[in-house]
């Protein structure tokens, strides 16, 4: 039975992608060796990490202002590591309050500086992104999370400000053009909408760093890596290949712009069902809802077992919400296809032609 990859992360790859990696565990560029044993040091992984660092600046429009790394530890490394490199410890950062990941992200943030939690939407359970908030300009920085995937919330718009956005794009990266210019920098784990889990994508504007006076540990300096083009330490060679080829996908289908494209008509497709259906209800604020994840109710919740083994039946797997929420979540990055969505709004109505 053909699988319907709705999981938030470890998430949905192209099926190309996987096909040309599995491949390269097996021979890599018929060099006789996997890419799981090459030398990070070799030639053909160069290659791949110089391509890599290309295709993010082909694809994002990033100019040489901005380094381009490839690190580990997660987007959750990055809560610390990106305020102990540019927040002074006199210094003031902004944070806007959109759900789990952003209230994390200023925990670790005020171990280095001041921080200011200048808007929040957890007064109604983070169903909505905070607007009409003023962003000081003695502000180092503004950390915004433009998509939570818990909440399925999504950063629609930006803030007006000359602060620079520090931001979390873990789940919403390459699925929409941007303004580069806009941020000073942006992270993102990459296993959401890039490539497998254990690369992290940091993008920083070069004259964002060498502001602070704490002594930052080597591995944790920005500057080491951009000095030593991601590879310092032995980097995570695997994930690395396999965002490079997915990023070679994006390319070949058209870039960012095309990607935004399908994903308004699968996410139109979805919300338009959760709308119509009389047993769903949707969570998040329509201005402000996530094209990447999708979350919703049923109007009867006795009806949520029945569901899900409906799901199961027809392939849909990982539509279960997040267990701090519950409901229900339908993650549909890059590489979900509309017919999959599709599939997926038959079963609901599928329940509704039973319970409605």
């Amino acid at each position: 039975m053909k699988k319907h990859n709705f999981y938030a992360g470890p998430a949905i790859l192209p099926k190309e992608v996987i096909r040309q990696a599995s491949k390269a565990a097996i021979n890599f560029n018929d060099s006789g060796l996997s890419i799981l044993e090459i030398s990070h040091r070799s030639p053909g992984f160069t290659a791949v990490m110089e391509e890599a660092e290309s295709l993010t600046r082909e694809l994002l429009g990033i100019n040489d202002d901005y380094a381009v790394l490839f690190l580990t530890g997660g987007a959750s490394s990055q809560f610390y590591m990106s305020a102990m490199n540019l927040l002074a410890a006199d210094g003031k950062a902004c944070y806007v309050d959109t759900g789990a990941w952003s209230t994390k992200a200023v925990k670790e943030a005020k171990h280095f500086g001041n921080v200011e939690v200048i808007a929040s939407s957890k007064d109604k359970n983070y169903n909505y992104i905070p607007k009409r908030y003023k962003v000081p300009t003695d502000a180092t920085y503004l950390h915004l999370t433009s998509n939570n995937t818990i909440f399925g919330t999504a950063h629609n718009w930006w803030p007006d400000t000359d602060v620079p956005f520090v931001c979390d794009m873990s789940s919403d990266i390459f699925s929409r053009p941007l303004d580069i210019n806009r941020f000073g920098m942006i992270y993102a784990g990459a296993q959401k909408n890039l490539g497998p889990a254990g690369v992290t994508l940091v993008i920083i504007r070069k004259d964002m760093l060498g502001k602070v006076d704490r002594a930052i540990p080597t591995m944790l300096d920005y500057n080491t890596h951009i000095t030593k083009g991601s590879a310092f330490n032995t980097p995570p060679v695997f994930p690395i290949y396999v965002s490079m080829l997915t990023m070679r996908w994006i390319k070949a289908k058209g870039g960012v712009a095309e990607m935004a494209k399908k994903n308004k008509s699968k996410g139109g497709l979805l919300y338009r069902e959760i709308e119509s259906n009389p047993l769903f209800k949707g969570t998040a604020a329509k201005k402000d809802r996530s094209l990447m994840n999708v979350t919703f109710l049923l109007e009867k919740p006795e009806l949520e077992a029945e569901f899900l083994a409906m799901c199961a039946a027809a392939g849909c797997v990982g539509v279960k919400g997040h267990r701090s929420v519950g409901g229900f979540r339908a993650s549909i990055y890059n590489a979900m296809p509309r017919a999959s969505v599709k599939v997926l709004t038959e079963v609901m109505q599928d329940l509704a032609k039973k319970h409605g």
